[in-house]
């Protein structure tokens, strides 16, 4: 059992009743906050405070808490996910903070994710690029050919595996002064342009989730490289650069 000594700590949280309210911080005092204790966790204890009082406790989205979801983003003292790298907010721990520290909370900032309530944002943009062409034709005839059978170059499927390792989780968006989403799109078109059975939509995949995004009210690339720092999975550039150039190929070839 840890006999480390709890940490008093002063938040900021972003309260908002809804997309079309206006929204401000609020301060809360809480003490006695375990170092092992998780992010997610010391929001709940901030929520049971609050419950106890009769006040409304904050609201927040999580899932799975394992780091594979991306439910649980916040904007912690200015950066998607807080202080650490290749961690999502469920696996920061409060010993990333010092006692006595003041700690900002806040949803992410984009235009194409309105804020639903307090924290939690409307992230279903996402659900519609990948609509627009994240999939793939299948031969349902009875003759379809075994996936596995497929040859595939081994450095051609660990890119396309580390691209599909994107949890959509938002934090590209949220790091990006232009709030691009160009991270997250090209993680998607990458999981299918590097293998052979994602060729046959291939330039149409391209131009629609290009054209999805524009459309959802995301920015163009800032060429900074926020996005692959704040990842939590650490998707690379390159995704971006592949997914320019297959919509150049696509572009040409109309």
């Amino acid at each position: 059992m840890s006999t480390a000594k709890g940490m008093k700590l002063t938040l900021k949280v972003w309260r908002q009743k809804n997309a079309e309210s206006k929204g401000n911080l609020e301060t809360y005092e809480l003490e006695d906050v375990s170092p092992d204790s998780s992010f997610l966790e010391m929001l709940d204890i901030l929520n049971d405070g609050l419950i106890q009082k009769g006040e409304t406790p904050v609201e927040f989205d999580h899932d799975c808490r394992e780091g594979i979801c991306g439910s649980c983003s916040l904007y912690i003292n200015g950066e998607p996910h807080g202080p650490g790298r290749r961690i999502t907010t469920c696996q920061l721990h409060m010993r990333s903070f010092n006692d006595g520290d003041t700690i900002y909370v806040e949803p992410w900032r984009a235009k194409a994710f309105p804020v639903i309530k307090d924290l939690v944002v409307d992230r279903s943009a996402f659900d519609r690029i990948q609509h627009a062409g994240g999939y793939i034709s299948v031969n349902t005839s009875g003759n379809t050919q075994d996936a596995n059978a497929i040859p595939v170059e081994k450095e051609n499927a660990d890119q396309a595996f580390d691209a599909a390792t994107c949890i959509g989780c938002g934090a590209c968006v949220a790091a990006c002064k232009n709030a691009s989403a160009s991270l997250f799109v090209s993680a998607k078109i990458s999981q299918y342009a590097l293998l052979p059975q994602g060729q046959v939509e291939a330039k149409d995949r391209v131009q629609n989730m290009v054209k999805q995004a524009q459309e959802e009210g995301f920015g163009p690339c800032s060429n900074t490289g926020a996005c692959e720092i704040e990842c939590p999975k650490g998707i690379s550039l390159e995704n971006i650069a592949r997914m320019n150039r297959e919509y150049l190929a696509a572009s040409l070839a109309k």
